[in-house]
């Protein structure tokens, strides 16, 4: 069970949004790469990187940002944001990261996802962002006519490597994971799913160390841990005698 604390860049900053909504957005430090440093010190393993602005652009925006933060960490990160073309994937693996989030890709062109994770083998993963289950693309601006368990099946024999839930109601806002919906996901779908969005307390962290909940391969959090709600190392304590 992975915990992944989360960094989100907007201009250049880490920040946490409040439900998607670029306009309710608060700076947590103006130095991404620290804070990557700082979480890796921590004991966290695996980092979770989303390039906001570029999810709404469509392209990366904030690669200055992210180069700076391979360079200052040697744990595993996954990117998300703006990442529609094959150039960019192969550009961001080729620069250190371990596994790339398609997500409106995953919406618009099932195709190129399937032949992305077919020519990079446990690299690629999907990014389902659900809001009242209906999964939401461009930056979580548009919601899609398909449902979080339709996209997550169309995926099932394709080779991606994990599929990141997060529900966007809860983003952001601390009122706890959507376990029930994240872990009906994992049993409907062979391809492992994490969960994201909402948590919020240690709480949330022992609820992943029940028995249902260990389909998931882990979970990501974020303002709770800027916030300090969240101690780094009782949350990894909790987590520690579960199977990797």
């Amino acid at each position: 069970m992975i915990l992944f604390p989360a960094i989100d860049l907007k201009d250049g900053l880490c920040v946490r949004l409040q439900q998607g909504d670029m306009n309710r957005a608060t700076v947590f430090n103006h130095d991404p790469a620290q804070q990557a440093a700082m979480f890796e010190a921590q004991g966290f393993r695996y980092l979770h990187i989303v390039d906001l602005d570029g999810a709404f652009a469509g392209k990366p925006v904030n690669a200055f940002a992210v180069d700076r933060i391979l360079e200052s960490v040697a744990m595993p990160v996954q990117l998300g944001g703006g990442i529609r073309d094959m150039a960019t994937i192969e550009g961001w693996l080729g620069k250190g990261v371990t596994r790339v989030i398609l997500g409106t890709a995953a919406v618009r062109d099932p195709g190129f996802v399937r032949e992305a994770a077919r020519r990079f083998p446990g690299r690629v993963a999907v990014g389902l962002d659900a809001k009242d289950g209906w999964v939401a693309v461009e930056g979580w601006a548009e919601t899609s006519e398909l449902s979080a368990l339709e996209l997550a099946r169309r995926f099932e024999d394709a080779g991606v490597a994990a599929i990141i839930y997060t529900d966007i109601a809860r983003d952001g806002l601390l009122k706890g994971l959507n376990l029930d919906a994240t872990i009906a996901l994992a049993e409907a779908v062979s391809i492992p799913v994490i969960a994201s969005g909402g948590l919020a307390s240690l709480d949330d962290v022992r609820a992943l160390t029940e028995p249902r909940a260990l389909r998931l391969e882990g979970a990501i959090t974020g303002r709770a841990l800027y916030d300090g709600r969240i101690d780094p190392r009782e949350a990894l304590s909790v987590l520690a005698g579960l199977p990797l």
